[in-house]
């Protein structure tokens, strides 16, 4: 299966046809926008401007959820994106994280996602749900258009939810950094998930979510690399099971950041996120590939970087990293 490289932004209002396009013309092969309804403009408005804008590149949320959105709305909104774009559409989806936390809400009990995955891969093979006391829809509208099914990739950080991604899902795709060790055990969970339920292992799509930024001068590449990084964090510690895979004095450090009483080391940086000129990337990435990874979506830039950054970093990681990967082909 062909590597997939997407670059994660902001679905910035004004900015996002502009973007898409950029994303495009770099050689990327999607955009990844994050869904935060009161950080950021609307991420399906945004993909729907990313399609008419574009005629090539995959474009996902990264990520929605069930919880600020029903199972059908959300089906009903990436179906739609679908058909706008001629089939480039990916359904990126997990328990919540800013949208919900925005609105006072926890995160989504693993129970209820499991079964609002299962209504949203139904709804999207044009299937019927059951609702409520017996009311019963399907989306018919969608054969019309004659499209294969949306992929529905759960993004994943605690081993609950990448279980449920293996048994429900086309694709996991992991927030876990770019340490090895912590991929390795995901993936091979992943696997052996499906491999327990009757699944071919074979035909689940993993991949990552890396902070990364392309830079010739390592020191600014990993102060555009911080912010976002920051926000991560705090997903690998939202939850007891997750926060295991992480090293202790790791843990410790970042316990201290979201005290404020510390910031990122160099030392934490270099190993979990992945920042620098592009010889120094495409070296890091070629590790994490060779795990058995098959997309990766590069979120590296905060939300307020400067337009010139971003487009800079986007032209060098698409002139000079991408072509360097595709040519690498990881060991079996």
């Amino acid at each position: 299966m062909p590597v997939e490289f997407y670059l994660g932004i902001f679905p910035i209002s004004g900015r996002i046809g502009d973007y898409a396009r950029m994303v495009e013309r770099d050689g990327w092969d999607g955009l990844a926008v994050t869904d935060s309804q009161t950080n950021n403009g609307d991420a399906f408005c945004a993909l729907s401007v990313a399609a008419t804008a574009t005629s090539r590149v995959k474009l996902t949320t990264s990520a929605t959820n069930a919880v600020t959105r029903h199972p059908s709305v959300v089906a009903g909104a990436i179906a739609s994106v679908h058909a706008e774009s001629g089939g480039r559409a990916v359904l990126g989806i997990g328990r919540g994280d800013s949208s919900v936390r925005s609105i006072g809400e926890p995160l989504m009990p693993l129970s209820r996602f499991r079964s609002a995955l299962e209504q949203i891969q139904a709804l999207l093979r044009g299937e019927p749900v059951t609702y409520g006391e017996g009311q019963q829809t399907r989306m018919a509208w969608l054969e019309r258009y004659g499209l294969p099914k949306v992929p529905v990739s759960v993004s994943a950080t605690g081993p609950k939810t990448i279980e449920i991604g293996a048994q429900v899902a086309d694709r996991v795709t992991l927030s876990l950094g770019a340490d090895l060790e912590r991929i390795q055990w995901a993936v091979d969970l992943a696997r052996s998930t499906r491999r327990s339920a009757g699944l071919d292992p074979e035909a689940l799509s993993l991949g990552a979510y890396v902070n990364c930024t392309v830079h010739p001068d390592v020191a600014r590449a990993r102060e555009l690399v911080r912010p976002r990084l920051n926000t991560y964090i705090r997903h690998w510690t939202m939850h007891a099971n997750a926060r295991q895979t992480l090293e202790s004095a790791d843990d410790a450090l970042v316990d201290r950041i979201k005290r404020r009483e510390a910031e990122l080391t160099d030392d934490f940086v270099e190993r979990h996120a992945v920042a620098g000129p592009s010889e120094y990337v495409v070296d890091r990435l070629r590790q994490l590939l060779a795990l058995g990874l098959d997309h990766l979506i590069l979120v590296g830039y905060p939300g307020n970087v400067d337009p010139e950054a971003l487009a800079d970093g986007s032209q060098r990681f698409g002139a000079e990293v991408i072509p360097a990967l595709r040519a690498y082909a990881p060991a079996a």
